[in-house]
C-alpha cells in the first residue's frame, strides 16, 4: 500500500513480535515504518516480509559505510527485497554514493536512496572530537551537497537543518528529519529536535517519530494527534 502521509514511525524493538504488535496497531494508509540496526539484526529479512505483508512500506535505516561495491551491493539487496527506502552515510565519500546509485539505475530498482549527514545526536563538540572544523551546520550542509551531487534522493539531517538545504539542494531532495517530538512529547536523547508542523513548515519532507507513538497507551491515538498538529488544528 502507497500512503502520502509524510510520517514514519520508527519500530525500535528487539523482537519481531514486539515490531508486529506495534505494526498491528498502526494504519498502512496513514504511515510507514522504520527498521533499524538491532530489529533487522535479530529478524534479518523476515521482518520486511512480515510488513509488507501487512500493506507498510518500510525505510530500511541500516546507514551503509563500507567500500563502494560492498554497499552498492548491500542497497541492491535491499531494494531488491522491495523497501520504500534505504540509507548509506555520506561521510563514505562520493565513490561509495555513486556506486550505490547507479547499482539502483542499472536494474530499474525504484527504491528511495538516501544519505546520512550528521546523526542527530551528534553535537559541534563531538564532531570536532572525531576531527571536523567547522560548525554542525556547515557539516550538514557539505554532506549534503555532495550527496545530492553523487546522485542521493535526499538526506536524513535535522529539521533545524531543513531550511537551508530546501535552499542549496531543492524543495524536492527528500528531508528525512529525526528528532521530531510532537507538542506533548518528551525530547528523550535527542538534541536536534523539533515539533512536526515546524519541521514540515521548515522543509521538511518525511518526518520519524518514535517514542511519542510507539509509548503512547493508544499509538493511533498518537499518530491522529500529530496528524492534527500537522494540521494546525
Amino acid at each position: 500500500m502507497t500512503t502520502q502521509s509524510p510520517l514514519i514511525i520508527a519500530l525500535d524493538y528487539p523482537s519481531l513480535d514486539a515490531a508486529l504488535c506495534m505494526a498491528d496497531q498502526l494504519d498502512p494508509a496513514r504511515c510507514r515504518l522504520k527498521v533499524g540496526k538491532e530489529l533487522f539484526t535479530r529478524s534479518g529479512p523476515a521482518v520486511l516480509e512480515a510488513l509488507h505483508g501487512r500493506g507498510f512500506e518500510v525505510f530500511l535505516d541500516l546507514k551503509f559505510h563500507d567500500i563502494p561495491n560492498t554497499v552498492a551491493s548491500a542497497v541492491q539487496a535491499a531494494a531488491e527485497q522491495g523497501v520504500w527506502m534505504v540509507n548509506v552515510h555520506a561521510g563514505g565519500g562520493r565513490k561509495m554514493m555513486e556506486a550505490a546509485a547507479e547499482r539502483l539505475q542499472a536494474n530499474a530498482l525504484k527504491t528511495h536512496l538516501i544519505a546520512v549527514t550528521v546523526l542527530t545526536s551528534m553535537e559541534a563538540a563531538g564532531l570536532n572530537e572525531v576531527g571536523v572544523g567547522g560548525t554542525l551546520e556547515e557539516q550538514v550542509k557539505r554532506l549534503a551537497m555532495l550527496a545530492k551531487d553523487s546522485g542521493m534522493s535526499g538526506v536524513v539531517c535535522s529539521a533545524q537543518e531543513a531550511e537551508a538545504l530546501k535552499s542549496c539542494c531543492g524543495a524536492d531532495f527528500l528531508k528525512v528529519t529525526p528528532g521530531i517530538r510532537p507538542s506533548f512529547a518528551a525530547a528523550n536523547d535527542q538534541q536536534r529536535i523539533m515539533t512536526p508542523s515546524a519541521a514540515m513548515q521548515a522543509g521538511s519532507t518525511h518526518l520519524v517519530v518514535g517514542r511519542p507513538v510507539t509509548q503512547a497507551e493508544n499509538p493511533m491515538a498518537a499518530l491522529e494527534a500529530i496528524e492534527t498538529e500537522l494540521a494546525g488544528g
